[in-house]
């Protein structure tokens, strides 16, 4: 990684970051991981043992392929590297194997495709107005910035505890929009396109794409209030971009559609039977909903409006994965989840068309792309917070205004992911090492932006430290009360509708300094 030092012409600072951030990634191996171990530890048996033509037909385990292709054949190229850790991981018989050398390349293979991610936060730091940089290191935006994304908390937890592969994937994502702040829009095209046959949850934010794309790329010129030029389009750029994506698709999803396989893949890729919401409620507008629904079904006992046979069976909050109804309120359906969504995120895209303001104009439309489908979507897992966090980042560094809400928003969307660390010996690790990230934020931000007015007024200050109460009410008293038992899933639910109030406030600020924003009037070629 130390080719990655000199960023900015800032020496080797940048490669210590990197080196400091891999050997805490290596400190993690022993830690817990998750049930996303064996599932990706089944994808490395899967692709190995059997041909393409049975990928998305293995069912010997219940963690089935459901990626896209891209992703399967990136677990067949890990797979050839696995064999010579031990073998006996790529039987797909061998349900739950685990072994010191599993763990060890399961481990390290994810601290080495974060090279990827790497690079990436290194290409965006290129993108960043220097203007307000201080005279020290520490206070530069670039320098802010690559230990904001370096030393991402969430990120750390989620691929290096729990267990997954999002750094690359992220990787894959701040490298698309690093090379469209660089005006190389066909490579971002195809990164992105790339991306979204990696992982599909992506699609969330493919509307910014396609429409700032259309907008700056195939239309090659504005009028002076900032509206297209109707007789500036270039097929030619059209065409170069839908060769791209054809090209990405084809090599994705043409042996399954040569094999006539593309509706089980897509079946598996969009399992609409896993119900409104995840185990664990995301933080977000559901959870609000859900809550709203039990509060008002306990009401109705208690005044003895509801008949209590008619309560539905299936708890929304047993912590299970399964389809439930709602006691009082109008349940939910995947089509309705999609109207929300959409209903949600056609003021950012219209603002991108008709109010463009350039690059950064498009990073905030595809921040509140994937704050919406967060709030909305169906089946919502609560890590997709880190869709919306990480390309915040790079706003957080250039204005005082997004610096306040990227705090609000991942100070909030971090704490959400505590519940996915339950054991004992990583909850000194998630404390401390979320405290060290948002000290940090907090302070370099504030330092960064100290002539401006405070980044946070009474009510968020307050609404942040009740964090710490929280924390001490779900880990260390309800485990001492008498409610453990009968009520086991009040934690989470606490946890889930206070954050929920933070995301959902962060994305309303974010939504209204779009709306607010006045369009980047240009004449020339964008």
């Amino acid at each position: 990684m130390a080719v990655l030092g000199g960023a900015a012409g800032s020496g080797h600072w940048f490669s210590a970051l990197a080196l400091g951030v891999t050997l805490l990634k290596c400190l993690l191996i022993p830690t817990y991981h998750s049930t996303d171990f064996e599932v990706h530890r089944n994808w490395l048996a899967i692709t190995y043992s059997l041909p393409v033509s049975q990928w998305y037909y293995e069912a010997t385990s219940e963690w089935t392929l459901d990626y896209p292709p891209f992703f399967a054949w990136f677990e067949y190229v890990l797979s050839h590297v696995a064999k010579y850790f031990d073998e006996e991981m790529l039987n797909v018989k061998n349900l739950n194997y685990s072994s010191p050398m599993t763990l060890l390349f399961q481990r390290f293979s994810v601290i080495f495709t974060d090279a990827l991610f790497v690079y990436a936060v290194h290409e965006c730091c290129k993108c960043i107005d220097g203007k307000k940089a201080g005279k020290e290191l520490t206070e530069k935006p670039k320098f802010i910035l690559s230990v904001i994304l370096l030393w991402n908390f969430g990120l750390l937890i989620v691929d290096h505890i729990h267990f997954q592969y999002n750094g690359f994937l992220f990787g894959l994502m701040l490298l698309s929009i690093a090379r469209l702040f660089q005006k190389r829009h066909v490579e971002g095209a195809f990164l992105f396109a790339a991306l979204l046959h990696f992982k599909h949850i992506y699609l969330y934010v493919a509307p910014a794409y396609g429409i700032y794309l259309l907008r700056s790329y195939c239309f090659t010129a504005s009028k002076p209030d900032g509206s297209v030029r109707w007789n500036s389009f270039s097929f030619v750029r059209v065409l170069s971009l839908g060769l791209t994506v054809l090209l990405v698709s084809a090599l994705s999803l043409g042996p399954f559609l040569a094999l006539n396989q593309l509706p089980q893949v897509f079946s598996r890729l969009f399992p609409f039977k896993r119900g409104l919401c995840h185990a664990y409620w995301a933080p977000n507008f559901w959870a609000l909903y859900n809550a709203l629904d039990k509060l008002l079904s306990v009401i109705g006992l208690q005044l003895k409006i509801l008949d209590p046979n008619n309560i539905p069976k299936a708890s929304m909050t047993s912590g299970l994965v399964q389809q439930f109804q709602h006691t009082v309120l109008p349940s939910v359906t995947p089509l309705a989840t999609l109207i929300c969504t959409l209903i949600a995120i056609l003021p950012s895209v219209f603002c991108l068309w008709f109010k463009p303001q350039g690059p950064r104009g498009f990073l905030r439309c595809l921040i509140l792309c994937a704050l919406s489908s967060f709030m909305f979507g169906w089946h919502v897992h609560e890590k997709a917070i880190l869709l919306a966090v990480l390309p915040m980042s790079l706003l957080s560094v250039e204005k005082a205004g997004d610096a306040s809400i990227f705090l609000i928003l991942t100070t909030t969307g971090h704490y959400s992911l505590f519940p996915l660390l339950f054991t004992a010996p990583e909850l000194p690790i998630k404390i401390l090492l979320m405290l060290l990230f948002t000290i940090y934020s907090i302070s370099s931000l504030k330092t960064l932006f100290r002539k401006e007015k405070p980044l946070f007024n009474w009510m968020e200050t307050f609404y942040l430290l009740g964090l710490g109460p929280l924390e001490v009410c779900c880990e260390f008293i309800f485990p001492l009360t008498s409610w453990r038992l009968k009520y086991p899933f009040i934690p989470l639910l606490l946890t889930s509708v206070y954050c929920a109030v933070g995301i959902m406030y962060a994305w309303f600020r974010l939504y209204v300094s779009v709306l607010t924003g006045p369009p980047v009037s240009k004449t020339k070629k964008q």
